[in-house]
């Protein structure tokens, strides 16, 4: 079973940068697609970026391309999301999941939180 593991998040002004990491456990990361999503409060969990396993597919939200950028690591078992020019809009708890190409197993990490305030 993978374990997965987020940490990055903070407090930024608008305009600041963040980098998001997310660790794996327990499983081959090279068999997992990775993504990123967010909930902010009141809101439903939306996906932000994901990063297929060879890394040539990225997918983003309209409204993060450009700023943030999705990234992983197979031989440290860690994919990354760097956000830059941040938005008060982006404050919301951000979470990590792994979702594997051998089976339908997918896993979340317990999430980290991003404010984006003056």
């Amino acid at each position: 079973q993978m374990q997965v593991v987020e940490s990055g998040g903070g407090l930024v002004t608008p305009g600041g940068s963040l980098t998001l990491s997310c660790t794996t456990s327990g499983d081959n990361f090279s068999w997992y697609v990775m993504g990123w999503y967010r909930q902010a409060p009141g809101k439903e969990r939306e996906l932000v970026a994901n990063i297929e396993i060879s890394s040539d597919n990225k997918n983003y939200a309209e409204s993060v391309k450009g700023r943030f950028t999705i990234s992983r690591d197979n031989v440290r078992s860690t994919a990354y999301l760097q956000m830059n020019n941040l938005k008060p809009d982006a404050t919301a708890v951000y979470y990590c999941h792994a979702s594997s190409v051998m089976d339908s197993s997918g896993y979340w990490g317990q999430g980290t939180q991003v404010t984006v305030s003056l």
